[in-house]
């Protein structure tokens, strides 16, 4: 009897301290995204960086740095990335490699445009103005991501950019980075984009979650270990003394 009891305790123990440390990870993992969020916001108050900088520094850490850069558009490369939703309505992003000044080329995601009733296929092209145009916005490691339904890889209709098969493609060193164009030079495309999902909330909701698991452990261990059985032996005991005061 006291070995099973032994047995239960330090099992009830394991359960206790495992998911409540499991809660504390998720905690740490939230308070880690937001001081990251925090950093990102501070980036996106720097001064913007031009083409020459990130040539010079192709693999800084430029994640959510602003860029103002110079360069042509190479509309013979560009293509869409299909099934983007955006304001709830169902679109297509432009993808664009931004020739810059002084070598180096870029790729540029330059806006959203929603899907008209009954259009399939591939969307006609925006103009892309000729000569030398400046881009502004801010960089990141990846256009923008979709789930990946097997879609090609390569045409003008895709679902993700691989910078491997683009830079391929177009047969050119491709710097490592996109830029999310933003301000008046989308037009007449949307680029309002909205800010990455961090996932703060779901750690939050993780934690919560282990939490709660250890306390129903500790409560259930509790009742059955001791409570429970205190009451039973109680009523036990009262049972026999009214059978004492009967006789």
């Amino acid at each position: 009897m006291q070995r099973k009891r032994l047995i239960v305790t330090l099992a009830a123990a394991a359960g206790v301290v495992g998911t409540a440390a499991l809660g504390l990870w998720q905690v740490n993992r939230a308070h880690g995204k937001r001081a990251l969020q925090q950093e990102h916001a501070q980036r996106e108050r720097a001064p913007a960086i031009d083409g020459a900088q990130l040539v010079a520094r192709p693999n800084g850490d430029w994640h959510r740095q602003p860029v103002r850069l110079r360069g042509r558009w190479r509309p013979e490369a560009q293509f869409w990335l299909d099934n983007r939703a955006h304001d709830r309505r169902a679109g297509t992003i432009l993808v664009t490699p931004l020739a810059l000044e002084g070598g180096g080329v870029l790729w540029v995601q330059r806006g959203w445009q929603v899907r008209q009733p009954g259009q399939h296929g591939v969307p006609p092209w925006p103009i892309s103005p000729p000569g030398v145009v400046q881009v502004e916005g801010y960089l990141a490691r990846q256009a923008s991501q979709a789930y990946d339904l097997g879609g090609p890889r390569t045409g003008p209709l895709r679902q993700n950019l691989d910078l491997g098969v683009a830079s391929r493609e177009m047969g050119l060193p491709v710097l490592p980075w996109v830029a999310w164009q933003t301000g008046p030079g989308c037009a007449p495309l949307q680029c309002n984009w909205p800010p990455p999902e961090d996932g703060i909330h779901k750690h939050w909701g993780y934690a919560v979650q282990w939490f709660a698991l250890s306390a129903l452990i500790l409560g259930l261990y509790v009742w059955f270990q001791h409570l429970q059985p205190h009451r039973a032996g109680a009523r036990s005991g009262s049972t026999d003394g009214s059978r004492i005061e009967r006789s």
